[in-house]
């Protein structure tokens, strides 16, 4: 399907790169970016209404490389329910899925506190009012949790990790700030 979704990716050598992915289904991605990775490189990349996905460099051109997606065959059912609601959003008019637009922050490492213990995690994307982290731990629906120093309510489990819903809407112009510099541990943000 022909799509055009920004991002980031990183590379076997845990560099992170600026992309837009123009066309996609669930088994393969053409990415368009200025690095060029190694055929058989490995890629892992974080995609605006997308999410995460990782394959292998099976094409790599001047300006572009495609990549054969790693996943399993409910993730391949969500990627392609996924992929024709974008190719459809415009065309039909349809809703956005969420209540407010999602950032990719620069620096996606923080932490998550659960009853009393810290857990590293890597932020997805994050909005005014939630977010979403690839973690180890999986709390239970409705667990408190804070986020760097935002509190919130786990609402959804992911394959990769949970959606957190925060307790107070967060400034837009602090949450925009993550995307182009910084980490959660910089920002002042409201807990």
């Amino acid at each position: 399907m022909t799509i055009s979704v920004h991002g980031r990716f990183m590379s076997a050598d845990h560099s992170e790169h600026d992309c837009i992915v123009e066309t996609m289904s669930p088994h393969d991605a053409v990415i368009s970016c200025g690095e060029r990775p190694r055929i058989g490189e490995r890629i892992i990349a974080y995609l605006d209404h997308v999410g995460r996905i990782e394959g292998q460099v099976t094409e790599a051109g001047i300006r572009y490389f495609v990549i054969s997606i790693n996943a399993t065959d409910r993730k391949r059912d969500k990627l392609s329910a996924q992929l024709t609601w974008l190719a459809n959003k415009h065309t039909f008019g349809l809703p956005d899925d969420r209540r407010h637009d999602r950032v990719a922050p620069s620096n996606p490492m923080s932490e998550i506190k659960l009853h009393g213990c810290s857990y590293s995690c890597r932020i997805v994307d994050l909005s005014v009012s939630g977010a979403a982290v690839e973690v180890d731990v999986r709390p239970a629906f409705g667990s408190m949790v804070v986020l760097g120093t935002m509190r919130g309510r786990v609402i959804r489990h992911f394959q990769e990790g949970i959606a957190i819903e925060f307790l107070m809407r967060q400034p837009e112009e602090a949450i925009s700030q993550l995307s182009s510099r910084g980490s959660l541990d910089e920002l002042r943000i409201r807990s």
